[in-house]
């Protein structure tokens, strides 16, 4: 095994360069929405490849239809890993609300802790260059890395990836690797680090419930026509029990029971309905019975409406019954639930609600599969002891309630799991005025990073 000590020592001597490094990048403007910032979102990939080129990195700008991608090779011994990140930012808008400029980096005190404050801080420039920051400090000790390493930084997460599948495609050979490892998520607290090992999948589908062949005056036809809301709020009705549990047909096929071991990790977190809902305004949780609060968000498939369109909305009143109404409706997904076998199964189960005489036509707006690792998979035992040693409390193994796009595809398009492990922290206001990352994360992250590296060489 590559002696760990002198690489983190070498990264706690650089802590003012590493810093200097980041503010670097923080300072270009690389919002990837908005083509006027096009220019400054080459600059910034420009950037990545002239200090990737430091470390002795083979890296390059590899030009899309929209915005570059930086990939970067090292050689190294032992497996090879794919390290994923990306480069451009959110938009700034309202300007005015931030409480210095927001690519002009800083340190601030908030709330008793060191912060470093700018746009993409912590989405996702502070956490890809804890990874940089790593493989720099063990070139500079021992010449060389622990692992084959191949980065890929991305210049349209946040615009919706339009160029990331066909670069996937085109490129797939040459990124292929035994892990991925993903910088851009977040710790449980600021003193917990967690590997997040699930994320949940989405199917999303809207349904248009037609009736008579325009509106109806609701006195003439009232109690004799069909009302096309009243069919699908009664689609809607049907989608749950009174115990929370979905009733479409084979929707639990390929759900599995999170291990009592998992379970007992979470419940002990501490996290209360009481708490979580409180933020918002509420107290009871509505999933299904009998599960905790963190099994629900993380581990549970859902159903959802998301939008309910019919009739007259306007001001005033307008007695009529509509000819058309509409819902849209998402279901989270977990494990080995396939979206494409759900929509067909929502589908049936809608039609079975239609009357003869109306219809029913179906709008796919797309979905993903879940991505659930093995619990129990080496790769995580390494990390998560890694994560432990530096931080000195147990790694939590969470999931997602939500999902992170390019981990199904690295697992759909090239075969590979991914290793979720980010240092980001829930006030971190990303996406919001006022973006900040932790200090401590910062550093302590390039440091989880260089014991990750050395814990997957050995």
């Amino acid at each position: 095994m590559t002696d760990l000590s002198p690489v983190l020592a070498a990264l706690d001597a650089d802590r003012d360069g590493a810093l200097e490094r980041l503010f670097e990048l923080i300072r270009i403007p690389s919002i990837s929405t908005d083509p006027a910032w096009k220019a400054d979102c080459r600059r910034a990939a420009e950037w990545l490849v002239a200090d990737l080129a430091t470390i002795g990195f083979a890296a390059s700008v590899r030009d899309t239809a929209g915005h570059p991608v930086v990939v970067g090779h090292h050689d190294g011994d032992g497996p090879s890993v794919l390290f994923y990140g990306h480069y451009d930012v959110q938009p700034v808008d309202p300007e005015g609300e931030w409480a210095s400029p927001p690519f002009a980096p800083r340190l601030e005190e908030r709330d008793g802790r060191t912060v470093i404050a700018g746009r993409g801080s912590a989405d996702d420039k502070g956490q890809l260059m804890t990874f940089v920051e790593a493989c720099r400090a063990f070139k500079k000790v021992h010449g060389k890395l622990p692992c084959k390493v191949t980065v890929i930084f991305e210049g349209e997460e946040e615009s919706g990836s339009p160029s990331i599948v066909p670069f996937l495609h085109a490129n797939a050979t040459e990124l292929k690797a035994d892990y991925a490892l993903v910088c851009d998520t977040n710790m449980w607290d600021a003193q917990t680090p967690s590997i997040s090992v699930g994320l949940r999948g989405l199917m999303e589908e809207e349904i248009v419930v037609t009736a008579a062949d325009r509106d109806l005056h609701s006195g003439y036809f009232g109690g004799a026509a069909a009302n096309p809301i009243h069919i699908v709020a009664k689609i809607v009705a049907d989608l749950r029990d009174t115990d929370g549990r979905i009733l479409i047909p084979g929707f639990y096929d390929g759900v599995d029971e999170t291990p009592p071991d998992i379970l007992a990790m979470w419940n002990g977190l501490g996290r209360t309905p009481e708490a979580f809902l409180g933020s918002v305004g509420l107290k009871h949780p509505v999933g299904e019975k009998g599960r905790t609060l963190l099994e629900l968000t993380w581990a549970r498939p859902t159903a959802e409406v998301n939008g309910i369109i019919g009739g007259y909305t306007g001001e005033g009143f307008k007695t009529v019954i509509p000819g058309k109404a509409s819902a849209k409706i998402s279901c989270r997904l977990v494990h080995r639930q396939e979206p494409e076998t759900i929509r067909a199964a929502f589908r049936q189960f809608v039609r079975e609600r239609v009357p003869a005489d109306c219809s029913v036509a179906f709008i796919n707006h797309g979905g993903a599969p879940a991505t659930q690792l093995p619990y129990d998979s080496p790769v995580l035992g390494k990390a998560r002891a890694a994560l432990t040693d530096e931080w000195g409390r147990e790694t939590i193994m969470a999931c997602m309630g939500g999902s992170i796009p390019i981990v199904g595809l690295f697992q759909a398009m090239l075969g590979m799991d991914s290793v979720m492990v980010g240092f980001g922290l829930g006030d971190d206001r990303i996406h919001s005025p006022n973006e900040k990352y932790d200090l401590n994360s910062f550093r302590k992250g390039a440091r989880s990073w260089a014991r990750i590296l050395s814990a997957l060489a050995a």
